[in-house]
């Protein structure tokens, strides 16, 4: 049986201390993980497992570090964290696990059902591959060397949640730490960390073709040949924190990592193959412009928001059609808006400070120091306000249709032209780009584009 990292919510050092996370209801984040952290440990050493507790003062990568230089075969690694949203009605626990791992995906189950058995009155928002996070990916899922999941085990912007929290820490404990024993029971010994075994073998497919060489599964991950990164034409250079491991003298990648690279990877646990595909449908070259056309149909984008907020298409149906015809008469990609309003809005879930009947899917303010957000008087003028004003930071080029946008005048023209300009303008996130980036290669993947 192999030992327990446990990390709590950490954002490293800041002036006088702790970096203290989200703050809500008179607490802070790394204050409450901290504590049931360390209930946490000391329940699962009554049990006589062997349980390392990650230093607080580490930021994200000084975290995985040491857990890495200290890992050994069967380890399992856990951090754990509380959400936040500005709609305090948000709540429930989550668990995300490295993409494509189906294996990790069941462990991430085992922890969630252990948790919520203890205390059943958390919502379950389930286990999630971190591809479905805000930037597509999660260090501590990808980068660390043993098994690893990254918990959500409420929202300390949830008065219910953060309450249950306070009141019940130890029942958290308990069941976390029953899921966390369950877990590091499965773990084969032979697939925690590189070693002289041998590994699962599996076959890979590149759009299409059977691959002469096979991959191999380590941890549950696919890993296949560093060759395949040159024949792709994929410069990882670009990416110093790609996995790579050394197996009967063949330097080997970890797949997932290709993602970055606009390249599709589908794991195939029937036939066992890993199924890449780097032939996109839609022109790579201009996929972070914001003057640029659509690709995704009116169907594509009503399954991808459905299949994120089911009751989001009850709400707004029309709302991919208007998008698409609204972004179209403008010049504007309709795929990039309506990425940008799943972001906004939480795929039409919206938050405290903007309500649905605003009809503000892109929270564009107000003039004139209003305390709210902009409303319009329907759906279709929102998407147009919002269409507007993506145009306006993206091109020099007039409006075609009469201005809904209130801010349009203050954006400096053309400012803008590509997404990842946006960070830090529109939003004050700098990541905001980003974000707007992974969701939009979660489309192109749910539609098979790419």
């Amino acid at each position: 049986m192999g030992r327990i990292f446990i990390s709590a919510a950490h954002g490293g050092k800041e002036a006088g201390g702790i970096d203290p996370g989200s703050i809500a209801g008179g607490t802070t984040e790394a204050k409450e993980m901290i504590m049931l952290r360390d209930l946490i440990i000391s329940e699962l050493r009554a049990r006589n497992f062997e349980v390392l507790a990650v230093p607080d003062d580490l930021s994200a990568q000084q975290t995985i570090a040491w857990i890495n230089s200290r890992a050994r075969q069967k380890d399992v690694a856990l951090e754990i964290h509380a959400d936040a949203a500005s709609n305090p009605s948000v709540r429930g626990a989550s668990i995300f696990y490295i993409a494509n791992n189906d294996e990790r995906r069941n462990h991430a189950e085992l922890l969630l059902v252990g948790l919520l058995r203890r205390v059943p009155q958390l919502p379950n928002r389930g286990v999630k591959p971190d591809s479905a996070t805000g930037l597509g990916r999660l260090a501590f899922c990808r980068q660390t060397s043993v098994a690893s999941l990254l918990m959500q085990v409420g929202f300390l912007t949830s008065p219910d949640d953060r309450a249950l929290l306070q009141t019940r820490r130890r029942d958290f404990a308990l069941g976390i730490a029953d899921g966390v024993a369950s877990w590091s029971r499965t773990i084969d010994p032979g697939s925690a960390v590189e070693t002289d075994s041998t590994y699962p073998v599996f076959s890979i497919n590149i759009n299409g073709q059977l691959y002469p060489e096979k991959g191999i599964l380590i941890n549950g991950n696919a890993y296949i040949p560093i060759d395949l990164a040159d024949r792709l034409r994929i410069d990882l250079s670009k990416a110093p924190n790609v996995r790579r491991v050394t197996y009967r003298r063949v330097v080997f990648l970890k797949a997932v990592e290709l993602r970055d690279f606009h390249l599709s990877v589908v794991w195939d646990s029937t036939s066992q193959t890993l199924n890449l595909r780097s032939i996109a449908q839609i022109p790579l070259a201009q996929i972070d412009k914001i003057m640029s056309y659509g690709h995704a149909s009116e169907v594509q984008l009503q399954l991808f928001l459905r299949n994120n907020n089911e009751n989001a298409i009850v709400q707004f149906p029309d709302l991919p059609k208007l998008y698409r015809e609204e972004a179209t008469i403008e010049g504007v990609s309709h795929d990039i808006a309506f990425c940008q309003m799943c972001l906004e809005t939480g795929f039409l879930h919206f938050g405290d400070d903007v309500k649905p009947e605003q009809n503000n899917f892109a929270g564009l303010g107000a003039i004139g120091g209003a305390p709210n957000a902009a409303s319009f008087e329907s759906a279709r003028l929102g998407v147009r306000a919002h269409i507007q004003h993506l145009k306006a930071y993206a091109s020099l080029e007039p409006l075609v249709q009469e201005i809904e946008d209130p801010r349009f005048r203050f954006v400096t023209r053309g400012i803008a032209p590509s997404i990842d300009q946006l960070s830090g303008r529109w939003s004050a996130d700098l990541e905001y780009g980003n974000k707007i980036m992974a969701m939009l290669k979660r489309l192109y993947e749910s539609a098979g584009l790419f």
